[in-house]
């Protein structure tokens, strides 16, 4: 799946018109995330509080957000723009890979939640292919 001229367009003047809200988005994508996937909450266990909206869930939704961002950034590129991420994540972190779906899904829920004027279903179809393609950038050092 590749994201086509047009995609990149409505991936770059969306997150442009939401990236304001990058906190509020990142919160809530995090916290839909350790609710409705309790498993995900092994990579956190060393919080106080997992509870929805915490100090660490808003700060953690923070900087999945600013990595998001960050991608946008670097759309052209994923894999090699988000290379040091993908080995914090791998060797570091030790995350299971599947996780960045997860989130990926939290993120398509909140955005449509959050933007249902924005979220048209180009906009959707963009967005959900570059997340996809985000994933698996994260995904590389798995290999």
């Amino acid at each position: 799946m590749s994201l086509s001229a047009k995609d990149k367009k409505n991936v770059v003047d969306f997150f442009g018109q939401v990236g304001g809200k990058a906190a509020e988005i990142g919160n809530d994508a995090l916290s839909r995330m350790i609710v409705v996937y309790p498993q995900t909450k092994t990579y956190f266990s060393h919080w106080k509080d997992l509870s929805p909206g915490s100090a660490d869930v808003k700060r953690h939704g923070l900087t999945v957000m600013t990595g998001v961002l960050d991608a946008v950034d670097k759309i052209d590129d994923l894999v090699g723009g988000l290379l040091s991420l993908s080995e914090l994540h791998a060797f570091t972190l030790r995350v299971d890979p599947g996780n960045f779906k997860i989130l990926s899904h939290c993120l398509l829920v909140v955005l449509a939640g959050m933007f249902p004027a924005e979220f048209s279903p180009e906009v959707h179809v963009a967005v959900d292919k570059f997340l996809a393609k985000v994933a698996l950038a994260l995904s590389e050092k798995y290999r």
